[in-house]
C-alpha cells in the first residue's frame, strides 16, 4: 500500500494492449460474420433467411455477461474437448455478440439502398454476388459507417466485461493496481483516460471515412 506510482503504470498499459487487441480481433471476426450473416438475411434463400434472423434476435436479446459465462463456463462442461484460454473465450465472446448487432447495421444498409439499383443490375445479367459486390456494398457502406463506427467505439467499452472470466484487460488491471496502491481514485481516472484514447481514434477513422466517400 505504497500509493499511486510509476511503477504502476506497466501493468495498465500492459492491460490497455490486451484491450486494444482483444477490441481489434473482436470487431474485424464480428465485422465479417456480421456480414455474411447481413447478406443472409437479405437473401432469397429462405433457409439463408431464418438461420441468420433466429441468430440474430437469439444473441441481441441476451447480455454479454450470460454469453461469456456460457462459453467459459457451460460450454466446457457439457464438451470439455472445447475448453480454451481466457483470451480466445473473451474474442469469441465478444465476435458473437457484435456480429449480431453489426449485421442488423449492414442489413439496414442494404434494404436502405433504392430497389432500382438492383433490377437495373439484374437487367443487365448480374449475377448476385457481382451485384452485391459492385452496385450494393459500395452504397450501403456510405450508410453503415458512421453507426458501425459507433458500435465499434460500444465494444470497447463491452470488452470490460471480460474481466468476470478472469481475462487481464484493462478494467481488471486497473482493479489489480488499486487494490494494491489503494488508490482507485487515482488509478481509474488513468484507466478512464486510457479507454478514451483507445475509443477516440476510432471515431476520427470513421469521420475521416466518411469524408473520403463523400
Amino acid at each position: 500500500m505504497t500509493g499511486f506510482g510509476s511503477e504502476n503504470f506497466a501493468p495498465l498499459i500492459q492491460g490497455a494492449g490486451l484491450t486494444l487487441f482483444l477490441c481489434a480481433v473482436s470487431g474485424f471476426v464480428a465485422s465479417v460474420i456480421g456480414l455474411m450473416l447481413a447478406i443472409a438475411r437479405t437473401s432469397r434463400v429462405r433457409i439463408a433467411r431464418g438461420i441468420s434472423a433466429v441468430y440474430i434476435n437469439f444473441i441481441r436479446g441476451q447480455p454479454v455477461l450470460i454469453i461469456l459465462y456460457f462459453m467459459y463456463f457451460v460450454i466446457p462442461l457439457a464438451f470439455p474437448q472445447a475448453t480454451f484460454s481466457r483470451g480466445i473465450t473473451a474474442i469469441v465472446g465478444l465476435s458473437t455478440y457484435g456480429a449480431a448487432y453489426i449485421a442488423e447495421i449492414f442489413r439496414g444498409s442494404i434494404e436502405a439502398i433504392p430497389k432500382g439499383q438492383g433490377e437495373a443490375s439484374d437487367a443487365l445479367g448480374m449475377q448476385y454476388f457481382v451485384k452485391f459486390r459492385y452496385v450494393i456494398l459500395p452504397q450501403a457502406m456510405k450508410i453503415s459507417v458512421p453507426p458501425w463506427i459507433g458500435f465499434l467505439i460500444s465494444l470497447v467499452k463491452a470488452s470490460s466485461l471480460v474481466s468476470v472470466i478472469g481475462y487481464v484487460e484493462l478494467t481488471r488491471a486497473g482493479r489489480i493496481v488499486s487494490t494494491i496502491n489503494q488508490e482507485p481514485l487515482t488509478t481509474f481516472l488513468i484507466v478512464a483516460t486510457f479507454y478514451f484514447l483507445i475509443s477516440y481514434p476510432i471515431s476520427l477513422v470513421g469521420q475521416w471515412y466518411e469524408r473520403r466517400l463523400a
